[in-house]
């Protein structure tokens, strides 16, 4: 608990450095803009003073330091007199032929500045409007760059430690399905143990020694089931149809004549590669989703079809239907509506079919109220 503290403690003081530093630059940037913008104002009054100093010069006046001054300009700039533009610079040519085009470009330059005022002689006043620079310009974007990249790394960092988590967790459920696996095999062992005593005996009627070894095989698949989470299973060529039909079979054996089984298949095998204890899994959970979605009470068909390339397996219950926003969350760890359960048997299910036996499952079609068809999709394999 006290480790789990301190890296509680630790991810926060990182996260409130990070904005910290964030902070600063953003200050930092938006500081250095505020200089520039001032240095560029500061340009153009001495634009102004080297222009009034050219309107006013004398015809042997030393004009080279103004002259200079107006040609290194290389802001747009507009001069009105009484509200007309009488002088540009920097102004595209093609504005020329335009009045409209210029006097919105003198509406954009007085959005960016206030003008710069000049009496280029006593009593009578001109209005210098100008625009950014190139560099001033580039600069505001930059700290919208800089949150892009920042967000962006954030969102490694995010996927990351999701991953990471997501990683452990599924280590701590493998770990803790091997551990049950083991558990359960040394009871099981002696209760195949009793089982040969019994028969040997003969005092157990034939018909309950052959239940109890049903139940006994049931164990040891559950038992094989939990041993293969977390490692790579073995796959092997199986005919889907009769696989299938073998869990459809068991649970139907099971469950009460409330519940309407249908079971539909092409005659012929379909040859698929999976794992025998694991495709049993899934279609177990399915069926028994479906049940619990009827509350015991309706009909549930297991469709497979085939067309050529793939091989469907479609079931179908006319229970309480999942809304359509959540038909991917279904899929999640922990994701239930039920009162008692984990929300482990789908999310089991979508690993076992994606991840193992490198199919698709989704929900395929669902109504509130009328029902809810689940489909998974495996690839053919060619039998030996």
């Amino acid at each position: 608990m006290q480790f789990s503290d301190r890296r509680a403690v630790t991810r926060w003081i990182i996260i409130a450095t990070s904005f910290v530093i964030v902070s600063l630059i953003l200050w930092n940037t938006y500081a250095f803009f505020q200089i520039f913008k001032e240095e560029e104002r500061v340009k153009m009054q001495q634009w102004a003073l080297a222009q009034k100093t050219l309107a006013n010069a004398d015809t042997d006046a030393d004009i080279a330091l103004p002259f200079e001054i107006i040609q290194n300009a290389h802001i747009p700039i507009i001069v009105t007199q009484q509200g007309k533009i009488v002088n540009y610079i920097n102004i595209d040519p093609s504005l020329e032929k335009d009045p409209k085009q210029m006097q919105a470009m003198l509406e954009n330059l007085k959005s960016q500045n206030d003008p710069i005022k000049m009496e280029y002689v006593p009593g009578k006043f001109q209005y210098l409007y100008y625009g950014d620079s190139d560099l001033l310009n580039k600069l505001k974007y930059y700290p919208a760059a800089l949150l892009l990249i920042i967000f962006l790394f954030a969102a490694v960092v995010y996927n990351f430690y999701r991953s990471t988590k997501m990683a452990t967790q599924n280590k701590l459920w493998a770990g803790m399905a091997k551990e049950t696996a083991h558990q359960i095999g040394t009871p099981l062992s002696s209760l195949i143990g009793w089982l040969e005593y019994l028969k040997a005996e003969g005092t157990v009627a034939e018909s309950t020694l052959e239940e109890i070894e049903k139940d006994i095989v049931r164990l040891q698949v559950i038992t094989d089931r939990f041993s293969k989470v977390g490692s790579e299973p073995v796959l092997e060529t199986r005919d889907l149809v009769a696989e299938t039909r073998a869990s459809f079979d068991y649970l139907q054996a099971r469950f009460s004549n409330q519940v309407h089984f249908t079971f539909t298949a092409p005659e012929e095998p379909l040859w698929v590669a999976i794992n025998p204890a694991l495709h049993s899994w899934t279609i177990e959970n399915l069926m028994k989703n479906a049940i619990d979605a009827m509350r015991g009470k309706g009909a549930l068909t297991v469709a497979i079809e085939s067309d050529g390339t793939h091989y469907k397996i479609n079931i179908t219950d006319n229970g309480k239907g999942i809304p359509k926003n959540q038909f991917r969350k279904v899929f999640e760890p922990g994701f239930t509506t039920k009162k008692r359960g984990w929300g482990l048997g789908l999310s089991l299910t979508k690993r076992i079919v994606e991840d193992y036996h490198k199919g698709k499952i989704r929900v395929l079609h669902s109504e509130i109220g009328k029902g809810t068809t689940m489909q998974m999709v495996y690839g053919v394999a060619l039998k030996d």
